[in-house]
């Protein structure tokens, strides 16, 4: 089955591909070794989609609600243009990842789509923090910790 993950950063929305991902868990020592490798790592992992936010407010609120574990229009949007189209829950051909499992039930709600949470997926996204500035190409380590900085400042003031 193909695995889409859903990475919120500072910056923008990002979803990330995994071909072929075995949702029993199978993959995690393998997953576990190519973290630390960025080319295995990426022979695993392929950005699919990126929505930058526009401005600084706008990631203030999508990130505060995420933090809420709640759906904004930007992240509805995101998400229904870049994935797949099915027509049921039941007929999805693909496992949307998430970090956390209490958004998954928000995102079905808004969207329909089915969310999954596990350590394959888990330890994905760990990998992909620890390599996103080389697999988001458009993006360098100083603008990643910039908007990071500017939205911590802004998080921190609400």
């Amino acid at each position: 089955m193909q695995l889409y993950i859903l990475y919120e950063s500072a910056s923008g929305y990002a979803l990330f591909e995994k071909e072929e991902f075995d949702e029993t868990g199978g993959q995690l020592k393998s997953i576990q070794k190519a973290i630390p490798s960025l080319e295995r790592f990426t022979k695993m992992v392929k950005l699919a989609a990126f929505q930058p936010f526009t401005t600084a407010e706008e990631a203030l609120e999508n990130i505060k609600l995420i933090s809420q574990n709640k759906v904004s229009e930007t992240l509805k949007n995101f998400l229904n243009t870049n994935l797949p189209a099915t027509k049921s829950s039941k007929k999805q051909k693909f496992l949307l990842g998430i970090a956390e499992p209490k958004l998954g039930s928000e995102i079905f709600a808004d969207t329909g789509i089915t969310a999954s949470f596990n350590e394959s997926i888990e330890e994905l996204i760990r990998g992909i923090r620890f390599h996103l500035a080389k697999l988001m190409k458009k993006l360098s380590d100083e603008d990643l910790t910039r908007a990071q900085l500017g939205l911590a400042h802004q998080y921190s003031r609400e």
